[in-house]
């Protein structure tokens, strides 16, 4: 373990943003779900209709987990937010995991700090720790934004101990998958899987087979019952599977080559197929895989999104903070809701598009775009094809999520004219999503180590969306989004003129793009 604490303060210093982001969106997660209903409901016999409503739906209970003391202001807080928050603090221990451990080793640079007198245990250690301090700094971080919320201490610590929990569990299961695979993109698909699994498990098990929650460790966390009867001991559960599978990553650490994985790595063709001879062919087989898990887990998700039908008015509420929230485009209840429930879907999407759009970005900066580069392939085909794939992958997404939302709500109101209405109305925030892409590709093209701020983009989006009339920011503020500019639809009629001029300003952004990287040298 020599070097142990040495690598562990680098880690810590390479990770502070980590810890920083991470940390005040998880808190936010929550404590906006209290904010939110308290401002939603303004009666308790409002809140009990509502509450009875969201309990009976399969829908919300595989979505959020099984309905505890949802006329409760804590309820709803640890019913909303503790699946979510157990995913997000295991995508971050996913992340810190990773970067320090396969992405280091398949690098080559974890061999050159091996050539010092440290132990073989060291940055292993020193990433696991760090990975397990993030997830108390976030658990504290959420239990402190409940409590100065005013909800009940001992609650508001079990959320905040057992969302530190599942960080420490996924933290074990990401240190696993270093071991077993060959690379850092391996690594965090089978650390995804693991999440995804546990997510799914709890899920199905909350519906129809009680049994399924209890091998999921979010299914461990949720049975803590905070704030409907908290209990402790299901805390145990996640700290020895964390123990276990992290003594069972270092068990496979000792016997494994350095440099490999205990998966093997299958060997490609001797010589590439008709798809990968052409820069479009190989930005698809790139993307694909992220397309491919977007495209089916965001159509999953619009598919609980229509299962309220038009029985929306109890869940909505009769306060003025949620006709502010609702009705931004006026129009009937019903439309309203949708309208924004769309507008909320677009936004999710245009993370696929902000991501797909920065993936040359990473490709230049993981050094394999130069080797690319002195074969006959120009650049210009090289990034043509990664524009193509992200403008086709973000189309299908869009148009994937209103045909699941339009499904579902057509089985629950008989309405099948609601399939086209509500992919129509997905496909009015394509210009949206393709100025985001845009501004992702001229940051990339001229001014490279700024390329993720295009993700501030689409925080000030989704700001002005949820919060632009609630808070009364100002319109020129409001405006910087491309969503502001839409039509709210179906709240709204559909506009040709905004949606032809974001058209013309994302194409003009991504030409943009292309022509300064195409002039400009690698790195």
């Amino acid at each position: 373990m020599t070097g142990t604490l040495t690598f562990l303060r680098v880690f810590l210093r390479r990770d502070r943003w980590f810890y920083l982001w991470f940390g005040l969106g998880t808190a936010l997660l929550y404590v906006s779900q209290g904010w939110s209903v308290d401002g939603l409901y303004t009666t308790q016999a409002e809140f009990d209709r509502a509450a009875a409503g969201m309990g009976d739906n399969a829908a919300f209970v595989a979505m959020a987990g099984p309905a505890r003391a949802l006329n409760t202001t804590g309820g709803q807080v640890a019913w909303q937010a503790s699946a979510f928050g157990a995913v997000v603090v295991g995508l971050m221990v996913m992340f810190i995991v990773g970067r320090h451990t396969r992405a280091e080793e398949e690098t080559g640079r974890d061999e050159l700090l091996r050539a010092a007198p440290v132990g073989r245990y060291a940055t292993s250690a020193a990433a696991l720790l760090d990975a397990l301090l993030a997830s108390v700094v976030v658990g504290l971080l959420v239990a402190a934004s409940l409590i100065a919320y005013g909800l009940a201490t001992a609650d508001s610590l079990g959320l905040g101990v057992g969302v530190a929990g599942c960080g420490w569990f996924f933290a074990g299961t990401a240190l696993l998958a270093a071991q077993l695979s060959s690379s850092a993109r391996g690594t965090y698909g089978l650390a995804g899987t693991v999440i995804g699994l546990s997510y799914g498990l709890r899920a199905v098990g909350d519906v129809s087979a009680p049994v399924l929650s209890w091998l999921s460790p979010i299914g461990w966390y949720q049975a803590m019952h905070a704030f409907s009867g908290l209990r402790w001991w299901p805390l145990l559960l996640l700290v020895v599977g964390a123990a276990v599978a992290a003594a069972v990553a270092f068990a496979v650490f000792d016997r494994r080559d350095y440099g490999s994985g205990v998966l093997a790595t299958r060997p490609g063709p001797a010589r590439a197929g008709r798809g990968l001879r052409s820069g479009l062919g190989l930005a698809w087989n790139l993307q694909r895989p992220a397309f491919l898990g977007w495209a089916v887990g965001m159509f999953v998700f619009s598919l609980a999104f229509g299962v309220m039908g038009d029985d929306v008015g109890d869940l909505v509420g009769d306060s003025d903070l949620s006709k502010e929230m609702v009705f931004q485009g006026g129009g009937n209840l019903v439309d309203a809701f949708y309208a924004t429930m769309l507008a909320m879907l677009a936004l999710l999407v245009c993370g696929y598009t902000v991501s797909s759009a920065l993936r040359p970005h990473g490709e230049e900066e993981a050094g394999r775009l130069e080797p690319l580069l002195a074969t006959a392939l120009p650049r210009s085909r090289w990034l043509v094809g990664h524009v193509a794939i992200t403008v086709v992958g973000t189309v299908v997404v869009l148009l994937l999520c209103g045909v699941g939302l339009g499904t579902t709500y057509a089985l629950v109101t008989g309405d099948g004219s609601a399939v086209l209405r509500m992919t129509a109305g997905m496909a009015s925030y394509l210009p949206a999503c393709l100025v985001l892409s845009g501004t992702a590709r001229l940051l990339h093209g001229a001014v490279p180590r700024a390329s993720q701020a295009a993700w501030l983009l689409l925080l000030l989006a989704s700001v002005v969306l949820l919060f632009g009339e609630v808070l009364r920011l100002p319109q020129w503020f409001q405006d910087l989004s491309p969503f502001e500019h839409l039509a709210f639809v179906p709240a709204e009629p559909f506009a040709w003129a905004p949606f032809l001029a974001l058209s013309a300003l994302a194409l003009v952004l991504s030409v943009a793009g292309q022509l300064a990287f195409w002039r400009r040298d690698i790195h």
